[in-house]
C-alpha cells in the first residue's frame, strides 16, 4: 500500500454531467489518475464494489438516491475501513451539516467549486485516510516479520505516528514546534511520574497524536474565527472519539498509548469532563499528564488566536484547577520541572510570533 494520495482511488457522485466533467478536470490535471465518475446514484454500490475507492466526492441534492441515502448504503457494507466522504453542496445551513455530519460525512466542498480549496482538501483526506488504512493492516504485517526486521517495523510504526500528527497539524492552527515541545514536556513528566524509559519513549512519539481525530472535524468549526455554539461544540468535541478509532485495533502498545491519551485528554480530574466523564485515576495516567503540558504549552504560545500568557501567569492559573481539572499529583510535580520544560520551550521555538489577538478557548 502506499503513502501517495495521486494513487488514490477517488469515486465523484454528482448527477450534473457538467460538474463531473469538471471535478474530473481538476483532479486528472492535478495528478489524480485514477477518478471514477458516477452520474447515476443508483450505480454508486457496483462500482464501490469493483473501484474500492479511498475517497468518496458525494453531491446530496440528486434524483432517485439522494446523497444521505447513498451514504446509508456504505455504512451498511462489512468493509472494516470505509473510505471517507466529503459531499458536494450548494447549501450552508447548520441542519444540513449536522445531518451530512451524522450521516457519516468527513467534510464539505462548496458549489461552485474553487480549485484551490478542492485539491487542498482532497490532499489533506486522503492523506489521513491512506495513513489509517495502512495503520489498520499493521498488525497482520507484524505477525509475518521475523527478529531481524524489528527495527524496521519500528521505524515503520513511528512513521505512521509521525505522519498522524502531521495530518491533524494541517487541519488545526497548532505548530509543528507546538507538537514537539508538549510531547517533549510529555515523556519529561512521565519520568517525574516514575515511568521507565521505554514507557517515556513510548510517550514521546504517542503524544503527538493526541488531536488527530481533529482531522475530523470540518473546516468551517475547527477554524472558526469567533465563539462556538453549542451543537459546533459537541461536534468539536467529536474529535476525542474520532481519533481513539483512527487508532482502535492496533495491536501494538504504541498505538494503544496513543488512543487512549486520544479519548481521555479532556477528561478532567474532577469528572467534568469529555467524553466519557471520567474522573481521578480512572482517567488513564498518560491522558492525564499530556492534559496538563498540552494546555501548559498552549497558555504560553502565541497564536493567530490568543495572546501569550507568562509562565508564572500559566501556572497560576494552573494551579488554581489542580484538583478539578488536573490530577494535583501530577501537576505538583510538573511545577518542580517548569526550568527543564523552559529549556525545551527554548530549544524548540517558534519561528514567528502573532500578536495583539484575542484568546478564545475551543479546547
Amino acid at each position: 500500500e502506499s503513502y501517495d494520495p495521486k494513487s488514490a482511488r477517488i469515486l465523484v457522485v454528482d448527477d450534473e454531467p457538467a460538474n463531473l466533467k469538471l471535478l474530473s478536470l481538476m483532479l486528472r490535471t492535478e495528478g489524480y489518475h485514477h477518478v471514477e465518475l458516477v452520474q447515476d446514484p443508483r450505480e454508486v454500490l457496483p462500482r464501490y464494489e469493483a473501484a474500492r475507492p479511498d475517497l468518496i466526492l458525494l453531491d446530496i441534492n440528486m434524483p432517485y438516491l439522494d446523497g444521505y441515502d447513498v451514504m446509508a448504503q456504505i455504512r451498511g457494507l462489512d468493509d472494516a475501513i470505509k473510505p471517507p466522504v466529503v459531499v458536494l453542496t450548494a447549501q450552508s445551513g447548520e441542519d444540513f451539516l449536522l445531518r451530512a455530519l451524522r450521516g457519516g460525512a468527513i467534510d464539505f466542498l462548496s458549489k461552485p467549486f474553487n480549485r484551490r480549496e478542492l485539491l487542498a482538501r482532497v490532499q489533506n483526506v486522503l492523506m489521513a485516510h491512506l495513513a489509517h488504512r495502512l495503520m489498520h493492516s499493521q498488525k497482520h504485517v507484524l505477525e509475518q516479520m521475523v527478529d531481524e526486521r524489528t527495527q524496521e517495523l519500528r521505524r515503520s510504526r513511528l512513521d505512521i505516528v509521525r505522519r498522524l500528527g502531521r495530518a491533524s497539524e494541517f487541519r488545526d492552527n497548532e505548530t509543528g514546534q507546538h507538537i514537539l515541545r508538549m510531547s517533549h514536556a510529555s515523556a519529561l513528566l512521565a519520568r517525574s511520574a516514575g515511568w521507565d524509559a521505554q514507557a517515556c519513549e513510548m510517550m514521546l512519539n504517542a503524544s503527538p497524536m493526541h488531536d488527530v481525530g481533529k482531522i475530523g472535524i470540518p473546516d468551517g468549526i475547527l477554524l472558526k474565527p469567533g465563539p462556538l455554539t453549542a451543537d459546533e461544540r459537541d461536534i468539536m468535541k467529536r474529535h476525542t472519539t474520532i481519533g481513539a478509532e483512527i487508532l482502535a485495533d492496533s495491536g501494538t502498545e504504541l498505538l494503544e498509548m496513543a488512543r487512549e491519551i486520544a479519548l481521555s485528554h479532556h477528561e478532567k480530574w474532577d469528572g467534568s469532563g469529555y467524553p466519557h466523564q471520567l474522573a481521578g485515576t480512572d482517567i488513564p495516567e498518560a491522558a492525564r499528564i499530556v492534559a496538563i503540558t498540552d494546555v501548559f504549552d498552549a497558555l504560553t504560545s502565541e497564536r493567530p488566536y490568543k495572546k501569550v500568557w507568562s509562565v508564572d501567569d500559566s501556572v497560576r492559573y494552573m494551579s488554581a484547577k489542580a484538583g478539578t481539572e488536573f490530577d494535583p499529583q501530577l501537576f505538583e510535580k510538573f511545577t518542580t520541572l517548569i526550568p527543564e520544560v523552559q529549556l525545551i520551550r527554548e530549544r524548540f521555538a517558534e519561528r514567528a510570533l502573532v500578536s495583539d489577538t484575542e484568546l478564545i478557548d475551543k479546547r
